[in-house]
This record gives structure tokens, C-alpha cells and sequence, in this order.
């Protein structure tokens, strides 16, 4: 007779899973439940409606580094499947990938509906049967598998059992009722607001590299930052925002963010800087120097709030006044008051603690024939692609090892 593993959860890790699970082993009966009546909701949504599929780096150990949580426990497994593997699977089944400039990764349609497709068109061809609005009200161990009772009435056994249902709490709930500890999810990647910051009106303003620290600890990031109406946004917010999540919210997102305007320099750098200008060009225009290359109007506006672009000749700024701009560039302090959730990829920290699974084979290591893959895990990764890899990856796995055992 042959045996049945259930999948549940219709997202990028589920259909991988079950994906892996059918390939392994053709036999079995593999059977994907989603709650809702759409699947691969996030994968439709992804990069603009384009799908951020994965990320251009190649090396396990540099790719791991983008996770905040989770980075040792996934070393394994991108050993044995990272994002050139993602690469040649989309590829084998005919589907291209391109690499942006940033490393994103997209197909080269630009249309999230074509990894949908192949993802639909391959579980259909290999017999992976999908069932839509499916209401689990418990999941129960049994000796050597899994009773699911639905709403309804309906009760169907599973030899082995696969959870890819996200951040959803009636995931977490199922995980803890088998046994494992979850921690709580909170948000993950999003922007400041900045309510009293005098740059709101600049809000569209983009900044290639600077540094940005949460006041109080040692928690900091680097990169390009963009200016919005209601604050600090781009990957150097974004990244910020995915490491501190945690003490983020315990500090209710009340907090002072510090921002190194130009991080290759030195505050003393700074200053000599503009010592030596002044020095050089006495009777010129500090604002029409803008000696460090920031764009225009934020460095007017750095000038307007030490009242220097009244000062038409630069022999006419002292060195005191120097001071305190170099102090403002290097360590410009504004207060945190929310925030606001990154539109593009909506990502939480939290889920089923990872000591508690094997990720050699992603099967719990408290209840036997019990699988986990994606956002369920207490992993999660900045924006780039990053947790549709993890996705990949661990759906995988775990779909495989599930089949073979």
C-alpha cells in the first residue's frame, strides 16, 4: 500500500515540498492543502508582482549572512541546495532567470505568473494532488502517522506530515500542540517612521552608502537609504530594521536611530576637510561647494539648520561652526516613532524553535514525521530574495527526506 504525506500550506516552501516529495518517491500519494483559495499568494505579489526568486550569491557561507536568524542552522542546507541549484531547477524547466545590478534575481519576464506556472504545471505533471479551502481544526500524532480532522467532519491519516504555513499563527499552534517550542513573531523588514525629522519634505532623495545605528546598541547597517514623507526607507533602514526587530518591539518602536551620513569618512576627516576647503577657497560658497557629493538639497538642508547658508563666503564659517556640521554629518541623531511596513515583502521573525529540528532532513527532532519548511521556522532573511531561497531550500529538503523515509 502505498503511503500518503500531506503538505500543508500553499506558499513557495509548500509546493516545493510537495514538489520534492512527488519527484523522490512517484509512488506515494502526496496531497497539498492550502486554507485559502489562492495559491502562492506571496509569490504573486513578490518584487513588484515580478518575484524576487532568489539572489545572486553563490557561496553558502556569504549567503548565510543575510539571515538574521537562522544563519548557522542553514549553513547545511545551502551546502546542498543555494541559489545556483534555484538557478538550474527554474531553468531546467524552462524557466530564465536575470540578475539585476543589486544581485536580485527575477525571471526574465518580469511576471511572478511565470514561477507560478511552472510551479502549477510541474506538481500537476508529477501528480501532486491540491486541495483549495481546506479548514484543518486539529492534527493528531498517532503511532506511525498523522490524523487530520477538518471543519466538517472529515478525517484523513498521513504517513508523514509537512507544515509550510508561513507565519500563520494556526501553524504555530499546530507546532506546539506536537510538541515544540514557538517563539513569537513580530515584524521583520520595514521602515522608520520619523515624524519630527526636518527631511520629510526631501522624500524621494536616495543616498548610495550611509550608516545607520540604533542608539544604545550595537546593533548597525550600511547602505543606500532613501528618504520618504514619513522617514527612513531603502536597504539600509530595511536591513536595520531585520536585525533589531526583536528589541524593536520590545521598545515599541519608540526609539533614536543614528545616521552616519558619510561612512567611508571619519568625523576628524570630515572636519579637515572642510578646514582645507576653506583654506583654499576663502571667498567661496559653501553651499555651492557641497564638498563630500551629497545631493543638493539635503546638503542645503544640512547647511539651513546651522544657519551657514547665509554665509556666502566660506572665510565667514568658524572652525566651531565646522565642528558641529562634521558632528551632524558623522552622527545625525533622529527619533524613531513606528513603523511602517515595507509594501514590496511583508516578513516577521519568529516560529518553531530551530534546535528543536533536524536541518540535515528539516523533520522535528520531538515528533516523528513531522516537517517543517519556511517562514514556519524561526528564520528569516533581509529583502533581496533571500526568504524565497530559504523557501526553496527547506521545502526541498524536507519533501525528500520525508519521501525516502
Amino acid at each position: 500500500m502505498s503511503k500518503t504525506f500531506v503538505v500543508v500550506g500553499g506558499g513557495a516552501a509548500g509546493f516545493f515540498g510537495a514538489i520534492a516529495a512527488k519527484n523522490e518517491n512517484p509512488a506515494c500519494n502526496v496531497l497539498l492543502l492550502e486554507k485559502s483559495a489562492v495559491l502562492l499568494s506571496k509569490v504573486r505579489v513578490s518584487g513588484g508582482g515580478r518575484c524576487n526568486v532568489t539572489h545572486a550569491c553563490f557561496d553558502p557561507m556569504k549567503l548565510t549572512q543575510n539571515y538574521p536568524r537562522g544563519d548557522k542552522a542553514l549553513i547545511g542546507p545551502f551546502h546542498r541546495f543555494q541559489p545556483r541549484d534555484t538557478v538550474q531547477w527554474f531553468e531546467s524547466r524552462g524557466v530564465m532567470l536575470k540578475t539585476e545590478n543589486d544581485g536580485r534575481m527575477f525571471p526574465v519576464t518580469d511576471d511572478s505568473q511565470t514561477i507560478i506556472d511552472c510551479l502549477l504545471l510541474e506538481a500537476q505533471r508529477l501528480g501532486v494532488s491540491i486541495r483549495l479551502k481546506q479548514r484543518i481544526e486539529r492534527i493528531v500524532k498517532q503511532d506511525k502517522g498523522f490524523e487530520l480532522h477538518f471543519a466538517g467532519g472529515e478525517t484523513l491519516f498521513c504517513d508523514g506530515l509537512l507544515l509550510a504555513t508561513g507565519s500563520s499563527p494556526q501553524g504555530h499552534q499546530w507546532a506546539q500542540e506536537l510538541g515544540h517550542s514557538v517563539k513569537s513573531s513580530v515584524p521583520s523588514l520595514f521602515t522608520f517612521n520619523v515624524p519630527t525629522s526636518p527631511l520629510l519634505d526631501l522624500s524621494g532623495i536616495t543616498l548610495p552608502l550611509v550608516g545607520m545605528q540604533l542608539v544604545g546598541t550595537t546593533l548597525k547597517q550600511q547602505g543606500p537609504l532613501l528618504l520618504t514623507h514619513w522617514g527612513f526607507s531603502g536597504p539600509a533602514a530595511l536591513k536595520l530594521s531585520a536585525w533589531g526587530a526583536r528589541w524593536l518591539h520590545e521598545q515599541n518602536y519608540r526609539v533614536q536611530v543614528c545616521v552616519d551620513w558619510l561612512p567611508q569618512l571619519t568625523q576628524e576627516a570630515i572636519l579637515q576637510q572642510l578646514r582645507t576647503l576653506r583654506e583654499w577657497h576663502p571667498i567661496r560658497s559653501l553651499l555651492a561647494e557641497n564638498p563630500f557629493g551629497l545631493p543638493k538639497n539635503l546638503w542645503k538642508r544640512f547647511l539651513e539648520m546651522r544657519g551657514l547658508v547665509e554665509k556666502k563666503r566660506m572665510s565667514d564659517v568658524s572652525n566651531a561652526e565646522f565642528i558641529k556640521l562634521a558632528e551632524q554629518l558623522h552622527g545625525d541623531i533622529y527619533q524613531v516613532e513606528g513603523r511602517t511596513t515595507n509594501k514590496e515583502e511583508f516578513v516577521t521573525c519568529g516560529g518553531v524553535e530551530l534546535k528543536e529540528v533536524d536541518f540535515r532532513t528539516m523533520e522535528s527532532r520531538v515528533c516523528p514525521g513531522l516537517y517543517f519548511a519556511g517562514e514556519i521556522l524561526d528564520v528569516d532573511a533581509v529583502t533581496g530574495g533571500f526568504n524565497f531561497q530559504n523557501a526553496w531550500t527547506t521545502g526541498l529538503i524536507a519533501g525528500e527526506s520525508m519521501a525516502e523515509k
